[in-house]
Order: C-alpha cells, then structure tokens, then sequence
C-alpha cells in the first residue's frame, strides 16, 4: 500500500497522509481546537494531507508512550483507516516515547520540535538558513539518533525525519554529528561576523532600525511588502517566510530607516532553533524599534502575543527596547468587531488598529511609529565646517533643525536629536561613543 508519503532520492515528496494528535491535559493557556488547528496548519505548511486531528485527554503523562495504552490503540485504528505513514504529537517526545509509539501505531511518529524543524529545513532560502536550520537539526538528534547519519554530507533534503536506513553505526554517527556540528558553528560564527560589521556600517549611516516580530502568520511579509514595495513571499500559510530581509523605508519626519523582516515565532519554539537563529534575529536584538504585529482577529490573539515576549526574552532583547504593537487583519472582523478594535487601539499610546491586506490604517501606524522614534528627542549645537554639506544633510535628514547661522569658520546649527542619533552623529564624527 503506497500512500503518497515516500523519499525519492532522500527527497520529502508531497501528498503524505498524516494524523495529528494533541495530548491534552485540560490545564493549557489555549484552546484546544485552536492548537490542533494550528498543528494541522504545520503539517499543511510542508505538503501533508492532515486526514484526522484527534484531542487526547491525559490525566497523567506515560513514561513510556505519553498516552495511554486505550489512547495508543483508539489512534492507531485510525491510522489504519486514514491509510495514514505519519502520525504528528503536538508535544515534546522522548526518545523511548517516540520508538515506542511507532511500533504501537505501525507508523512514523515525530513530534511538535520534528515538524518545525522540518518545515525549516524546507523554507530556509539562503545559505546562511540552511546552515542554521542543519545546525538545529543535529542538535535536536544527537539526543535520539532515531537514524543512521551516513550520509550527512549530502544536501538538505529533509534530515531525515520521514525515511532513512536503519539503526546501524551509532557511535560513528554521533561522532558524524559532533564533527559536522562543529563545521556548521564554526561557518555560522563567520556569518555573524559578517552581519556585525554591515551593522557596525549602517550605524555610521547611520538609520534607525525597525523589526517587524510577531507569531507566523500574523501578517509581517505583507505589511512589510505594503510599506517597501517588496515582494517577500507573504501567503496564508505558517512560516511562510523564514530568511530576514531588509529594506530601506521613508516614515514622516524621517527621511531613511531600515525595516526588517523576521521569521515568525509560534509557541513551543525549539529551543535549539532560538539558538541557531540568533545570528538571524540580531537584527531584533539591536533594533530601535519593535513592532509586534499581531493577527488580533485570531482567538489566541492574546496567547500569541505572550509566546512571541516569551521568545524575545530568551533571544535577550531587553524589555526597555521600544515597542510597537500593529492589531492586523481588521479586515477578517465585521463592522461592529473593527470599530471596537479601533477604539480599544486609540485608548492605548502604542496600539494602531490596521489591515495589512487592505491597507486601513497604515498611515497612521507610520505616524505613529515616526513619533515613537522621535520621541525623547533633545537639543543640542551642533558646529560643522562650513564646507561640510554631507553633514548638514544628515542632521535635516534625522533631526528637526531649529536656527542655524555662521560663526566664523564653523557653521552651527540648533537642532533636536535623539540621543541614540547624537551618539551616532558623534560616531559618523570619528569620536567614540561615550
């Protein structure tokens, strides 16, 4: 019995059949329905056909197979009927919870950190996400070796989750891992190196940054593309963008800042993928501004929100970074539903209500975030050479100037700052920050 879910040449093909189930302890801070929705929309984000989603109720989890033995055998009838190769536990699964359910359900089982990691593997567009998605994956199967490693020098083709040779080779495999692992860390430190000095140059630029955060699918690439004219891949499907992608942008009273794109978080983030991708997210880390976007037509809207300050948390951005919050997709709410959205937005200094699809709203946002960037601005004299237009241009460009004059040789100018732009005004100068 064929059932669409096979490797060609190591390659994922799509059209596997898969069951998803959700061991559920009745004590979650969502929904059950909403997080079996979302493992479904996982599993659809990397081809599979979901043909059943089955809510577990678990009193006390197995040691052994997580579920209970009825559970195992209620799923594995279901298996059967689907003519299902995959079964996806939205839960952490253990080494011996994993081998044991699969010989329960005659089935290849993987977990929630297995999906993901899979769907990275497949989305990562650019080298440097290719070798952080590798780096995750062998971090995350060092600890199970579920397969044979021969053949990690080959090119991304899933890593192995769904197929493979048999268990065979194990030391030689973890010894495989620990080599290659270290290759990857070593090429990634260069990437990071890399990226470190782009940032040190677009400080002495130098433009404010701005970090579009939020949960996958919550709107990021469109609003992105709605403000650059990008064409960032922006569909309704989770983690439908992976690589961060910057663009120059105009905000009013700002001529030039950076937006940046991220990957989208979701709940129960791998740990090894935060680690992998910090390189990535550094644009996070240091950016001037962070604007949450949020689906808040979602009903775990607020559930999302606390997820993505979870995983910004262990990525180190600090909570005295500025924050911004854009509530998306007004245009999936009817008319009563927008208007209470509106006004529970105007109620809050950092709140705008907007449709990324449809574009309600998003001047104002821009508004309002320019105002947030310019906030705490400071006077200050400034003198120039007189010659020095590069350096007039620049303080028109990030400052309101109030008066300027000249004085002798020197050009003075008043003009109000932030301090972050006359600590970089000061940087473009050749002083050093103080």
């Amino acid at each position: 019995m064929s059932t669409g879910f096979e490797r060609d040449h190591g390659e994922f093909v799509r059209g596997g059949r898969a069951v998803v189930v959700l061991p559920d302890q009745g004590h979650a801070s969502r929904d059950a329905a909403a997080r079996l929705a979302e493992t479904a929309g996982l599993a659809q984000a990397i081809g599979l056909v979901v043909t059943s989603q089955h809510a577990v109720r678990v009193r006390a989890l197995k040691p052994a197979t997580l579920i209970g033995q009825g559970q195992v055998e209620q799923i594995a009838a279901s298996v059967r009927m689907d003519e299902a190769s995959l079964v996806i536990f939205d839960a952490a699964l253990t080494p011996v919870q994993q081998r044991n359910l699969e010989t329960g359900l005659a089935a290849k089982v993987i977990d929630r950190t297995g999906l993901i990691l899979e769907i990275f593997g497949e989305r990562a567009a650019t080298a440097e996400g290719r070798l952080q998605v590798e780096l995750a994956h062998l971090d995350y199967q060092a600890g199970r070796l579920v397969r044979s490693w021969t053949h990690l020098e080959r090119q991304r083709g899933g890593f192995g989750f769904f197929g493979g040779p048999g268990e065979t080779q194990i030391e030689a495999d973890r010894r495989l891992i620990r080599d290659r692992m270290a290759r990857l860390r070593r090429e990634l430190d260069q990437v990071s190196r890399t990226r470190g000095l782009h940032r040190e140059r677009r400080q002495r630029a130098p433009w404010p940054v701005i970090a579009l955060v939020g949960y996958t699918n919550a709107g990021k690439s469109t609003l992105f593309n709605r403000l650059t004219g990008a064409d960032v891949m922006a569909e309704d499907l989770l983690f439908a963008t992976l690589d961060p992608t910057l663009r120059q942008i105009a905000l009013p009273g700002i001529d030039k800042a950076i937006l940046s794109d991220t990957v989208g978080f979701v709940s129960d983030l791998p740990t090894q993928l935060v680690a992998a991708f910090k390189a990535t997210l550094e644009e996070v880390v240091a950016a001037d501004l962070l604007v949450h976007v949020r689906d808040i037509a979602h009903p775990d809207s607020e559930a999302q929100r606390a997820d993505v300050e979870a995983v910004l948390t262990e990525l180190g951005v600090a909570e005295t970074t500025p924050r911004f919050e854009a509530w998306n997709k007004l245009d999936l709410l009817d008319e009563a539903g927008r208007a209470d959205m509106a006004r529970e937005a105007g109620l809050r200094g950092n709140v705008v209500a907007i449709s990324a699809l449809s574009g309600e709203g998003v001047a104002a946002m821009m508004r309002a975030v320019a105002a947030r960037l310019t906030e705490g601005h400071c006077r200050y004299t400034i003198e120039l050479e007189v010659g020095d237009g590069a350096g007039a241009a620049w303080l028109h460009q990030h400052g309101d100037v109030i008066d300027h004059w000249v004085d002798g040789e020197a050009a003075v100018y008043e003009v109000r700052l932030s301090e972050r732009d006359y600590a970089r005004f000061g940087v473009r100068r050749g002083e050093r920050p103080a």
